[in-house]
């Protein structure tokens, strides 16, 4: 009797990853609608039209660009991986189709922070253009550092995908209220998006307290790869935080994903 040949998980994990990403592509349009709008919406309103009533000057732009580019990254990551995450498990029950993949249980929660970073990347590239466009020049935007760029949002992107998969895994459908209002609502507030971190030298208290926010390191990052003359964190601080979150928080999602997968 033949032994069936066996399959290597690479190719497995390869082969899921390309069917998430063969949906995104269908589903693109829609998924940058849902992921950008609030974002844009802001660029227009803090970016445009304050600017042009003469409330906010045109050094706020630069400000803001990063900060704006940090939020369309963070709501697209932890939105991409989250609320597929809460259907899975929920009411569709799908992920059973992909327990059953011969592939081990922790790389499938891996693959979907995966393609949440990418999708997250691509939000952030999406918007960046069309903000430049509607905020008009930026004092002191640069894109020499491309490079370093996408390598915060990368990193970024990765950490709020895990995010994503924690909360989507330990979080019940019918709390993603709570979720948005309790967790993602203060973490765009008080994530220095609007405001740089160095700002909050006002303000000790707060200053310090929201170094547990991931998006504070990402919009500070950004700050200083695109509009380096902007007050903004030493990168090599933004770096470690952020590799130190992702691996602690990927740690959980996992965990969590594990947990209720085999429960």
């Amino acid at each position: 009797m033949e032994m069936a040949p066996s399959i290597s998980p690479a190719k497995v994990f390869f082969a899921l990853l390309s069917r998430d990403a063969r949906v995104t592509r269908r589903e693109l349009p829609f998924f940058l609608i849902r992921t950008t709008m609030q974002p844009l919406m802001f660029i227009v309103v803090f970016g445009f039209l304050l600017p042009k009533m003469g409330f906010l000057g045109a050094q706020y732009k630069a400000t803001l660009l990063p900060g704006i580019l940090g939020i369309s990254l963070t709501m697209s990551a932890i939105q991409s991986v989250a609320l597929p995450m809460m259907q899975d498990f929920g009411w569709t029950n799908e992920i059973e189709d992909r327990l059953l993949a011969p592939i081990p249980i922790p790389l499938i929660a891996i693959e979907k922070i995966v393609v949440g970073t990418i999708q997250g990347v691509i939000a952030g590239l999406f918007v960046l253009p069309i903000a430049r466009v509607i905020m008009g020049p930026i004092p002191g935007l640069t894109l020499t550092h491309i490079g370093e760029t996408v390598g915060i949002a990368l990193l970024g992107s990765a950490t709020f995908s895990a995010i994503g998969l924690f909360m989507g895994t330990a979080i019940k459908p019918q709390q993603i209220g709570f979720m948005f209002s309790l967790i993602i609502a203060p973490m765009l507030f008080f994530g220095c998006a609007y405001y740089p971190w160095r700002g909050l030298d006002v303000v000790p208290v707060m200053k310090y307290a929201v170094l547990i926010n991931p998006l504070v390191y990402v919009a500070e990052g950004l700050r200083g790869v695109l509009t380096p003359a902007a007050p903004h964190m030493p990168l090599p601080v933004v770096v470690t935080v952020l590799t130190g979150m992702l691996l602690i928080v990927g740690w959980l999602g996992v965990r969590s994903f594990l947990k209720r997968a085999l429960k």
